[in-house]
């Protein structure tokens, strides 16, 4: 009676994780890449937020009549704006209100507000919002 061997050589063994190292080599830096373009992809989303939240504070500050509120009423909340325009401040009570959700993103108000991912990318990688014009800008440089 002849005594079989089952299992794996040494040669397969090493051939497998040679072809494991292989495909860890293509996939790692395609992994990066991907979370690159998720953050950039999180910075022109909170940007486009940003934007809707400027248009429709003034649309609601235009239609109530009265240019000398300092704050519009937007579902419920009194978000404070600039007089004579409706454009919400750059503070917590007034883009950080109109937008209601910041979550994911690190935010420090003031005449220039930043919105930076929390998960990760430089300093650069932030949508920007200015108090004075409501204008909005995105810079991904560093996602």
């Amino acid at each position: 009676m002849i005594k079989t061997r089952k299992g794996f050589t040494l040669i397969e063994l090493v051939v497998v994780i040679v072809v494991l190292g292989i495909l860890a080599a293509f996939a790692i830096p395609r992994y990066i890449n991907i979370t690159s373009e998720a953050r950039i992809a999180a910075v022109n989303g909170m940007a486009g937020g940003l934007r809707s939240a400027v248009a429709l504070a003034r649309a609601k500050y235009q239609t109530v009549g009265t240019m000398t509120l300092a704050t519009v009423d937007m579902d419920g909340t009194a978000v404070a704006c600039a007089v004579g325009t409706g454009i919400p401040t750059g503070a917590a009570g007034g883009i950080g209100l109109a937008l209601q959700d910041t979550a994911g993103f690190t935010v420090a108000y003031g005449a220039t507000s930043t919105f930076r991912p929390t998960n990760g990318g430089s300093l650069t990688c932030q949508a920007s919002y200015v108090e004075a014009t409501g204008a909005v800008a995105v810079d991904t440089t560093g996602c």
